[in-house]
C-alpha cells in the first residue's frame, strides 16, 4: 500500500507510455524544468537524504553494514521499487522521474543509492518481459514489504562479455535445472529473488542462445560466498551467488527460450540513464563539498576560492554536474516517450560516470590534506566514485555502443 503522500501525487502525474512501452505519448517538445509533481518528488528525496541518509553515511562506510533501516523507511516513504507499475501496487514512474530522485539519494550516499537502484535493475526484466503470473507475484511482494532484489548476469569470466556466460539451464520436464555461478551481484546476500541469465541452447549463436529467469532466493541449492569487501560504496552488498542444481518452474522463464539476452540488454536502456543519474548526484555532493570548503579555508590572506587556480577547478565541477545531469534527462526523457534511447542512455552513462571520478578527484585536491582523511566526506566521496566507470557497463563498453551509432549515422 502506497503512503497517503504518494497515492496524492501519483494522481497529479502526467499521462506517458505505458512502463517501458514503444507507445509514445504526444508532446508539446523538450522542456528544462520540471513540473510540480516532479519538484514534490526531488524534495522528498532531498529531504529523506538529508535526515536519514547523510548522518549515517560515514558510518555505514566504516562498518560497511547493509543500510537496512534506510530502506525499510525508503520503503514506508514510497522511495522504493519506483519502476513497478500501479497494477502491481507501485507507483509506475517513468526514468526520468526515477532519475530526479536518484540524484537526490546518491548525494547522500551511492552506496545507499546503489543498493535501492539494484531493485529497479532486477525488476527491469520482469516488467519487460515477465507474464501477468509472474509480475503480480515477484513485483507486487516488493511493494507489500521492504524486500530487495538482484540482477544476476556477470561471471567471474563474463562482466563486459555478457556472451561469455557459462551458467546453465537445462529443461527437464515443468521445470529448468540451473547450474553455475554469478559474480558481482548487488544486494546478492540480502535478495528475496534474482534475474538470472542462463545458457539454455549452447548451439546457437550468444545472443539466442541465453534465456532469463527469475529465481526465488530461498530456492534450494543457492549458496552465497561471503560479502565482497570492495574500495567504496561500502555498504552495497556485493557477492558471488552459486547454483547447484537449483530447479526453477518453466513458468517463471521470462518471455521464450532464447530471448534472455535481448531481455537483459534492453532493461539497461532504463537501467542505465538511473545509474548515471547516481553519479550524477556524487558529483554534485563532490562540487557542493568543494565550494563550501573553498569559501571556508584561508590562504594568504583570502579565501581560496579567490584564488583563480581553485575557481577553475570549481569551474569545471560546475560543468560536469550541469551537462551530465542534462544528458540523464534527455536520455530518460525519450525512453518515457516510447523511443528508443540507447545511444543517449550511453553517453549518459559515460559521461556521468567520468564526471563523478573527476569531480571527487578535484574535491579531494581542493581540501588538500585534509581530504585525504576521513576528517572530510570527501575521502569516501573518491572512493565511491570509480565505481561508475566499471559497473552496470564500463566506460569503455558505452564508448563501443556510441561509436557503433556514429558508424551506421554515417555510414
Amino acid at each position: 500500500m502506497l503512503p497517503r503522500h504518494l497515492r496524492a501525487l501519483r494522481t497529479k502525474l502526467p499521462r506517458r507510455a505505458a512502463a517501458y512501452s514503444t507507445e509514445a505519448p504526444s508532446v508539446s517538445g523538450p522542456a528544462f524544468g520540471l513540473n510540480e509533481t516532479q519538484r514534490d518528488f526531488q524534495q522528498l528525496a532531498r529531504s529523506f537524504t538529508a535526515k536519514e541518509i547523510i548522518p549515517v553515511a560515514a558510518e555505514l562506510d566504516r562498518t560497511s553494514a547493509y543500510p537496512w533501516e534506510i530502506i525499510k523507511s525508503a520503503h514506508a516513504q514510497g522511495l522504493l521499487n519506483l519502476h513497478i507499475p500501479e497494477a502491481y501496487g507501485g507507483l509506475g514512474l517513468g526514468v526520468l522521474d526515477c532519475a530526479i530522485i536518484s540524484e537526490e539519494l546518491s548525494f547522500g550516499c551511492s552506496g545507499v543509492q546503489t543498493a535501492m537502484e539494484a531493485n529497479g535493475l532486477a525488476q527491469a526484466p520482469v516488467i519487460l518481459a515477465g507474464s501477468e503470473a509472474l509480475k503480480e507475484k515477484y513485483l507486487g511482494r516488493m511493494t507489500e514489504e521492504p524486500l530487495v532484489c538482484a540482477y544476476g548476469v556477470s561471471e567471474v569470466g563474463a562482466g563486459s562479455d555478457v556472451a561469455g556466460i557459462k551458467t546453465r539451464a537445462v529443461k527437464e520436464g515443468d521445470h529448468y535445472v540451473i547450474n553455475g555461478a554469478k559474480c558481482w551481484i548487488t544486494n546478492g546476500g540480502h535478495a528475496n529473488w534474482y534475474f538470472v541469465l542462463a545458457i539454455t541452447n549452447p548451439d546457437e549463436k550468444p545472443h539466442k542462445s541465453m534465456s532469463g529467469f527469475v529465481v526465488d532466493g530461498k530456492t534450494a541449492g543457492i549458496t552465497v560466498d561471503p560479502k565482497l569487501m570492495n574500495m567504496g560504496q561500502r555498504c552495497s552488498d556485493t557477492r558471488l551467488i552459486n547454483f547447484d542444481n537449483v530447479v526453477v518452474p518453466a513458468e517463471n522463464m521470462l518471455g521464450k527460450e532464447g530471448d534472455g539476452f535481448k531481455i537483459a540488454m534492453g532493461a539497461f536502456d532504463i537501467t542505465r540513464p538511473l545509474v548515471a543519474a547516481g553519479a550524477v548526484g556524487l558529483a554534485n555532493r563532490a562540487f557542493t563539498e568543494a565550494a563550501k570548503y573553498a569559501l571556508d579555508r584561508t590562504t594568504f590572506g583570502k579565501p581560496i576560492i579567490k584564488h583563480q587556480a581553485i575557481a577553475h577547478m570549481l569551474a569545471d565541477m560546475a560543468i560536469g554536474v550541469e551537462s551530465s545531469r542534462a544528458m540523464v534527462w534527455k536520455a530518460g526523457w525519450m525512453k518515457d516517450q516510447g523511443q528508443r534511447n540507447t545511444y543517449y542512455a550511453s553517453i549518459a552513462k559515460a559521461l556521468a560516470s567520468h564526471h563523478a571520478v573527476s569531480n571527487a578527484n578535484l574535491a579531494v585536491q581542493i581540501h588538500g590534506g585534509a581530504g585525504y582523511n576521513n576528517e572530510y566526506p570527501v575521502e569516501k566521496l573518491f572512493r565511491d566514485s570509480k565505481i561508475f566507470e566499471i559497473y552496470e557497463g564500463a566506460t569503455q563498453i558505452q564508448k563501443t555502443i556510441i561509436a557503433g551509432h556514429v558508424e551506421k549515422d554515417f555510414a
